[in-house]
């Protein structure tokens, strides 16, 4: 694996583990004042956790 194929699929690992943990301890997040809903986090797991499966998957294909 390429090493910013390596490091990508860390970071978006690593985001949808922190939306993971904010829906399971219900943590809050106001920014300027609006209340982002924990609905929104259980979307960011799936989009942040399927990109980097995809892509981890795609970095193993042998041609």
């Amino acid at each position: 694996m390429k090493p910013f194929t390596n490091l990508s699929v860390s970071v978006l690992s690593l985001i949808a583990f922190a939306h993971l943990l904010r829906v399971l301890f219900g943590w809050d997040v106001i920014i300027n004042g609006l209340h982002i809903p924990l609905w929104a986090s259980a979307i960011a797991i799936v989009f942040f956790a399927g990109i980097a499966c995809m892509l981890w998957r795609e970095s193993h294909i042998r041609k």
